[in-house]
């Protein structure tokens, strides 16, 4: 009985000893303790900062009216070439531009009439060119002219209306301040029958005065390095269609010319019409040749009556 005891109590003393050998090596491999696995979940990608715009610079007010736009635009430098073959000749035809524009009819008219636009867009080819100004009137513009006006201009004074309103060099809006007054234009340097004075205002505002009229600049139609064109409210009549026609001066040398007979018949004329003045002006004194023949003739009168005295006695 005793053996069957000790017996029991060695099984017990050996399975607990297993037993604490069994949970020391478990809580050694679990150790440290290790969070259950979760599924994973998509992430969410960073919100991107908003990207901040640049601020535009802070243009000067333009003038009331005056429309900074160009009414056409410039053709981008990257455009692609075309591939179809274009015959050589002007890159920008200035009819063209204003067409687009849709209100200069009567403009475009009278440079396609008197053949001028062809001389303004040669102007516009080549590298030795300074470019070219234009002030175009719009239609309003001509319509504001004393009716008629324009039929009774001859073709070189058409010329001469279009020239007056085009410089020799592309102006921009803001270096018209620069510019010295009176404008040379095309049509001539005249200083009092061409004159064309320029008056800016806060850089983009632009008057002009030709001594008869004086117009506004009230916009942009075009604009690049080698030309613009400005939309103005009247037409730039120069004084020289106003003013009347320059007498024509005297042949030089006809006086020196004229043979000794010539002058002094003009001479004795001369005398003659000064004669007849004399007559009717009773008021002006006799010439002093005139006077001493008056006193002769009353000396022989007062002789021949001492005379005819002397004889009757």
């Amino acid at each position: 009985m005793m053996m069957r005891k000790m017996h029991l109590e060695s099984l017990l003393f050996s399975s607990s000893f297993i037993l604490l050998t069994l949970t020391t090596i478990i809580s050694a491999q679990l150790s440290p303790i290790q969070s259950p696995p979760t599924t994973p979940t998509a992430t969410t990608p960073p919100t991107a900062a908003p990207i901040s715009q640049p601020t535009p610079p802070t243009a000067t007010a333009p003038a009331p009216g005056f429309n900074t736009i160009p009414l056409v635009p410039t053709t981008p430098s990257g455009a692609p070439t075309p591939t179809i073959t274009v015959p050589k000749g002007p890159i920008i035809d200035i009819v063209q531009i204003l067409t687009k524009a849709k209100r200069f009819s009567v403009l475009i008219r009278l440079l396609k009439t008197t053949q001028l636009v062809n001389q303004l867009n040669s102007q516009l080819v080549g590298t030795s060119s300074g470019g070219l100004t234009l002030f175009a009137p719009e239609d309003s513009a001509f319509s504001k002219l004393k009716p008629g006006f324009l039929n009774s201009l001859t073709d070189r004074q058409k010329v001469e209306l279009l020239q007056f309103h085009s410089l020799s060099s592309a102006i921009a809006i803001s270096n018209f301040d620069t510019l010295t007054n009176p404008v040379q234009t095309q049509a001539g340097d005249d200083p009092q029958r061409l004159q064309l004075n320029v008056t800016t205002y806060g850089g983009s505002q632009v008057n002009m005065a030709t001594g008869a009229v004086n117009a506004t600049v009230t916009g942009t139609v075009y604009s690049d390095n080698k030309l613009a064109i400005y939309q103005v409210d009247k037409v730039l009549v120069p004084l020289d269609l106003v003013l009347p026609a320059k007498s024509p001066a005297p042949a030089p040398g006809l006086a020196k010319g004229l043979p000794k007979s010539a002058k002094g018949n003009s001479t004795t004329a001369a005398d003659d019409s000064g004669s007849d003045a004399g007559d009717n002006d009773d008021n002006k004194a006799l010439p002093t040749d005139a006077s001493s023949a008056v006193e002769s003739v009353k000396v022989n009168v007062v002789v021949a009556v001492a005379f005819v005295a002397a004889i009757m006695l």
